[in-house]
């Protein structure tokens, strides 16, 4: 299973392996208190992309297309989120934006669900 949740919210099961999918380290998080397994950096969407984005709800199918196309070329990193959520049995992609539901971690979500690598 692949959960979605907001690095603010603190409201994740510790029996869960989090990743944090953001390219920008989140704001008001020190490294000590970082709370995820890992930062998974690569699998972001590029600058480029993000900033075209700019959470602007009526540029949201086009933006998953982009991402899907970007995300191509990086399948031993989507291989690998697959991995995880089978060794652990559930995912959870971390993002910090304050969009919470048009923001890269759904989008990478609906992805890797009908990814079959």
């Amino acid at each position: 299973m692949i959960k979605v949740s907001r690095i603010y919210d603190q409201s994740v099961d510790s029996g869960q392996y989090k990743v944090f999918v953001d390219r920008l380290w989140p704001r008001g998080i020190s490294k000590e208190k970082a709370s995820w397994n890992e930062w998974m950096k690569e699998v972001a969407p590029s600058d480029e992309l993000r900033k075209w984005y700019n959470h602007d709800h009526e540029k949201w199918s086009e933006f998953k297309l982009r991402y899907k196309e970007e995300l191509g070329s990086k399948t031993d990193l989507l291989k690998k989120l697959k991995m995880l959520e089978k060794e652990h049995c559930t995912l959870t992609l971390l993002y910090s934006s304050k969009e919470e539901k048009y923001n890269n971690a759904y989008a990478l979500k609906e992805i890797l669900d009908g990814f079959s690598g």
